[in-house]
């Protein structure tokens, strides 16, 4: 045979292919696949890849397509059933009608999809991710941190203008009681594939900044909003934080990892912020019951206390009557001694007064005898050495010019004047010679 009779023309080929086809895959079959692109057109059709990777390794892919009739309603139904948008990422599994084209190839027809197959992925994959955190410890870290007593300072990581924000804030700042936090906001992405390393890195700057607690608040949303949550770095670095994390994630039927691994979850931001209240509200009430026990027990004892005063009043008062009869008693006894003795006393103490006056006037009239004889002896010197009494005998006084009595002729010079006292009169004189007993003694008569 020739190689003119050995070859096929490409058309036959891939009729044949065709063929060949059409009888393997009369009927739809399901495959297990993932969205690798996604492109929705104007005219209703959608455009899709198809893919299959073994770890990094991409080992097969098609292309699909989903008829502008069918894309709308199954796009609602898998949305409604799983919370998170028909979108390139997600592995799904699909009913499809295999068509082959010998201008186009292979192509896969999309009729139906199976919603819980991704939903079930997804938990497959959580519960992986759950178990790798409980086997390395992960999952009991936040458990061992406590709250201080009395949570002040709290370092909050959200988005600035999420309306969960501005509830938990409204909530715990404006309560009726008047409490008083400090509030530190560090902002984060809190959704989307960025949004597990943006919230690591504010967890990260938030234990640094000296806070009591840390908190993560992110309002309702679809699970695929939500599913960052999920993120096993997430878990770890809130895991490893050396202060108690608490998450309000998401409504009640949202539960997350994060929420497993944090030191407490409550389900919505406005709760969160009751779990800081009510801290504060239950110390109130310590406060509360303790004055009440401290106000009671200073009653009682207060009451026991003027029970035991009235008492010791009581006996003081009894005590003191006795004591004061007892010394009016005595009183009266010594009364009556001491004025036993003050009437003796007073006896003797008359005669030993009457003894002592006797002996004074006697002292008293000697006294006065010696005093008259004194001053009768005084009176007789004085009388005798009255210069009167001697000029009456003859004697003269001379005084000098200073009017004072000349004693000695030294004070006298020749040409002073002198006076001369008599008994009878006085005269004055001029003094013509001075004469001195020791160069004039011959002079005897010297008028």
């Amino acid at each position: 045979m020739g190689k003119e009779e050995s070859y096929l023309e490409l058309s036959t080929l891939l009729a044949a292919v065709k063929e060949t086809v059409a009888n393997a895959f009369q009927a739809p079959v399901w495959v297990k696949a993932e969205i690798s692109s996604w492109s929705p057109r104007a005219n209703g059709h959608c455009y899709l890849t198809l893919s299959e990777s073994r770890g990094s390794k991409l080992i097969a892919e098609t292309r699909a397509m989903i008829w502008s009739w069918k894309y709308l309603p199954l796009k609602r139904f898998f949305e409604s059933e799983t919370g998170q948008p028909l979108q390139a990422g997600i592995t799904v599994l699909v009913q499809v009608k295999v068509n082959y084209s010998e201008l186009y190839g292979i192509s896969l027809y999309i009729e139906n999809i199976d919603p819980a197959f991704t939903v079930g992925e997804k938990a497959l994959e959580k519960k992986r991710i759950i178990e790798r955190l409980q086997k390395d410890g992960y999952m009991d870290m936040q458990k061992e941190l406590a709250l201080p007593r009395i949570p002040y300072h709290l370092a909050v990581i959200t988005s600035k203008t999420a309306a969960g924000y501005q509830d938990f804030r409204n909530h715990l700042i404006q309560n009726p009681e008047g409490y008083v936090f400090d509030l530190r906001l560090f902002e984060a992405c809190m959704q989307g594939a960025d949004a597990p390393a943006s919230i690591s890195e504010a967890i990260a700057k938030a234990s640094l900044s000296g806070s009591d607690a840390i908190l993560i608040l992110r309002g309702g949303g679809s699970e695929t909003d939500l599913s960052c949550f999920d993120d096993e770095g997430l878990a770890m670095a809130i895991a490893e934080c050396e202060v108690p994390v608490i998450t309000a994630i998401g409504h009640d039927k949202d539960v997350h990892i994060a929420d497993m691994v944090s030191s407490q979850a409550v389900k919505t931001p406005t709760a969160l912020a009751d779990l800081f209240l009510n801290i504060y509200r239950e110390e109130d009430s310590v406060i509360d019951s303790l004055q009440d026990r401290i106000s009671n027990a200073c009653a009682r004892k207060i009451s026991a206390m003027e029970l035991k005063v009235q008492r010791c009043e009581n006996s003081i008062s009894l005590a003191i009557s006795r004591r004061i009869g007892a010394l009016e008693t005595a009183l009266q006894k010594a009364a009556g001694r001491v004025s036993r003795g003050l009437l003796r006393k007073y006896s003797d103490t008359a005669k030993l007064s009457e003894a002592a006056a006797h002996r004074i006037k006697f002292a008293a009239l000697s006294k006065h005898s010696l005093a008259v004889s004194d001053l009768a002896l005084r009176e007789a010197r004085i009388t005798a050495t009255d210069p009167r009494n001697i000029l009456s005998l003859g004697y003269v006084l001379v005084t000098g010019k200073d009017n004072k009595v000349l004693k000695t002729v030294g004070r006298v010079a020749k040409g002073d004047r002198i006076g001369v006292r008599f008994s009878d009169g006085s005269l004055t004189a001029k003094v013509d010679e001075v004469y001195s007993d020791k160069t004039d003694i011959q002079k005897v008569n010297i008028a």
